[in-house]
């Protein structure tokens, strides 16, 4: 198992230099980046990173090269003043060498500043963390809380009453988008259109650090139940449809009809016998599981309910091309997902020490 552990190791790094080349030549390649940006502010334009020039103010704006220099400079610009932008954002060097020493800046988690708020990236991350770990943890827990428990009880109620309307319910609440299930919230109890029960902005209240312990206990829930909500509506039916079909195909093998014969009754079979057996594949979706609801899953949901989060961060940091913020995120959440998923594999050993991760490579 150390062998194993220590190859899957191994292989983060290539993993981690093949993520981040490929969203490095795809982001040089989008127009619109802080140089341009930069350039056309001073043209007095008004613009947006998507936007593009053309030497007339309404074309495309050119790379940050040798080219795109010559084209600036066509538009009435000073070449030395656009030689001091490239300089100030990093462009004054060749795309491979600001590469290269982004790579050896990160061997030292060394992510560099943020090109529009002149603060290290780590401390934005830091910064904006806690909002979507509250929302992750939380729509994490509700989900297994809820779906594990469900699925079993449709399992051992299968083709029940109980069964189909279940099932009815949680494919209604797959087919709802989490966004247009938040922004319903908003209509339905923020203040929309009815109701005016829960707040709309931030996970806590002005007022927050002069609450009693109890009282900011429960602002912090407050604050947070609609957005938890929004984010898990779509989440129950994969999960507990998978615990259901796991169940049943452990409830019809041979060595429960044993445990069956020799008098265990339906609990001890159950939770005793088949859990462990049947729960070997819900351990292996929580990697992705997590990763989805904390960061992918998160966003449209911190803006709906603007929650400054690390979703916002990254959706401001890709439109503003906020190269040190885009990077940064991508390194922290991409080594994240793959020591998640090799904690997986550690998980299932301890639930089945049968399995042999070793063996199955050979």
């Amino acid at each position: 198992m150390l062998a194993y552990i220590a190859r899957r190791l191994l292989l983060i790094i290539p993993t981690l230099l093949g993520i981040l080349a490929i969203n490095f030549i795809i982001i040089q390649a989008a127009p619109g980046g802080p140089v341009e940006q930069t350039i056309a502010q001073l043209q007095g334009l008004n613009t947006s990173a998507t936007a593009r020039f053309d030497s007339s103010g309404a074309g495309e704006v050119s790379s940050q090269s040798e080219s795109g220099s010559q084209s600036r400079s066509s538009r009435g610009l000073d070449p030395e003043l656009v030689r001091e932008i490239e300089e100030l954002y990093g462009f004054d060097k060749p795309a491979h060498e600001r590469f290269w020493q982004m790579l050896k800046n990160y061997l030292s988690f060394d992510f560099g500043k943020s090109l529009y708020s002149d603060k290290q990236v780590i401390d934005l991350i830091i910064e904006k963390l806690p909002v979507s770990i509250s929302l992750g943890l939380w729509s994490t827990l509700i989900m297994y809380l809820v779906s594990v428990p469900l699925g079993i009880k449709k399992a051992v109620r299968d083709g029940t009453p109980f069964d189909v309307w279940t099932s009815s319910a949680i494919i209604i609440g797959y087919a709802i988008p989490n966004f247009l299930f938040a922004i319903l919230l908003i209509i339905v109890f923020a203040g929309g259109t009815y109701l005016d029960w829960f707040p709309l902005r931030g996970l806590t209240s002005p007022n927050f650090d002069q609450l009693s312990l109890w009282g900011k206990i429960t602002d912090y829930f407050w604050h947070i139940s609609l957005p938890v909500l929004a984010s898990v509506i779509g989440s129950f039916a994969t999960l507990t449809m998978l615990t259901k079909n796991s169940f049943l195909d452990e409830i019809n093998k041979q060595y429960v009809l044993t445990a069956r014969a020799k008098g265990l009754n339906e609990n001890q079979v159950l939770y005793g016998h088949v859990f462990r057996n049947a729960m070997l594949l819900i351990i292996a979706g929580m990697p992705a599981a997590l990763i989805g609801i904390f960061f992918t899953g998160s966003m449209l949901i911190e803006v709906i309910f603007t929650l400054d989060g690390i979703g916002l961060l990254g959706y401001e940091s890709v439109i503003n091309r906020d190269y040190p913020v885009v990077f940064g995120t991508l390194f922290i959440f991409t080594l994240l997902g793959l020591i998640l998923k090799l904690i997986s594999d550690i998980t299932y050993t301890l639930v089945d020490p049968r399995i042999d991760f070793e063996s199955r490579e050979q």
